[in-house]
């Protein structure tokens, strides 16, 4: 007897989005979802595939020879800062130097593999936690939602401003800093921009737009990669296009159709889009290499 796979709807996504960004109400979302699935037993099975998996094999394995990883310490804004930070094995030269921002479930195993695939391509990568003033990133997924609503937005842009700094000093950097961010981290990495005239480039993936009035601060080339099934996030980029027109900041927006938000976040079977990753990945690459070389 085959299993038969369970049906993932684009309102089952919508709903999952809506409690991972809004209410954080699990309850409210399961009894939507079992709603929507048509039984508890169902919506037990979906939850999962919306979810992103820590134990998704890695693109790029943790002991990759290819690369360096380690666990540091570095100055923050007040305190010290965790973070994660890779280089290329073979390195030949000073290189350009990236920050790679989580998401809203902080410092996890997906993030630590973007980081490694950006120190593959050629840069010195480091993934700051973000979390580091509440004690560092939990393993209890819950628990990061629940702290994470108490992180404070100007500490969290102080603690960038910090990383971008920090990379500035690297020995193996050559004194460019660019960043990429994914979700919360897109969001992040646009606020970065309004705050550091030291970020040279900056990508965000899906990421909650700065205040008008904040745009005419950006020093930075921008990238923004946009879903299009995305509408909560994408209700700002209108305002942002204007904004950053009137500023004459060098950007370019990138809307991927059919996407869902998150689509580039492989562990989460539901959301993840090969063809719209793929495609956004090959961009940032080049645009931070253009950038940053």
């Amino acid at each position: 007897m085959t299993e038969t796979k369970p049906v993932i709807t684009q309102a089952m996504i919508d709903a999952y989005d809506e409690y991972t960004h809004l209410t954080l109400d699990r309850r409210r979302f399961m009894e939507q979802l079992t709603r929507l699935a048509g039984s508890g037993a169902a919506a037990a099975a979906i939850a999962p595939m919306l979810a992103a998996n820590p134990a998704q094999a890695a693109i790029v394995a943790e002991d990759d020879p290819r690369v360096k990883g380690e666990d540091i310490t570095y100055p923050g804004s007040g305190g010290e800062m965790k973070g994660y930070l890779v280089k290329p094995a073979n390195q030949s030269g000073r290189l350009g130097t990236v920050i790679v921002v989580h998401e809203n479930r902080g410092l996890s195993p997906h993030i630590r593999d973007v980081t490694r695939r950006v120190a593959l391509e050629g840069f010195v990568a480091l993934a700051p936690d973000f979390m580091s003033p509440l004690g560092g990133t939990p393993d209890n997924e819950d628990k990061v939602r629940e702290l994470f609503a108490t992180l404070d937005p100007k500490q969290v842009a102080a603690n960038a401003v910090a990383s971008v700094a920090y990379l500035k000093g690297d020995k193996d950097g050559n004194g460019k800093v660019g960043a990429v961010g994914f979700c919360w981290g897109g969001g992040t990495v646009n606020m970065l921009a309004v705050n550091s005239p030291e970020l040279s480039a900056a990508v965000a993936y899906y990421g909650m737009q700065p205040k008008a009035e904040d745009v005419p601060k950006i020093k930075a080339a921008l990238l923004l990669h946009y879903a299009g099934l995305d509408s909560r996030t994408n209700a700002g980029i209108d305002a942002f296009k204007k904004a950053l027109d009137a500023a004459h900041v060098e950007y370019t927006i990138d809307v991927y159709d059919g996407a869902n938000h998150a689509f580039n976040n492989d562990t989460s079977a539901a959301r993840y889009d090969k063809k719209a990753a793929d495609l956004a990945w090959g961009r940032t690459i080049a645009f931070l290499k253009q950038k940053l070389g």
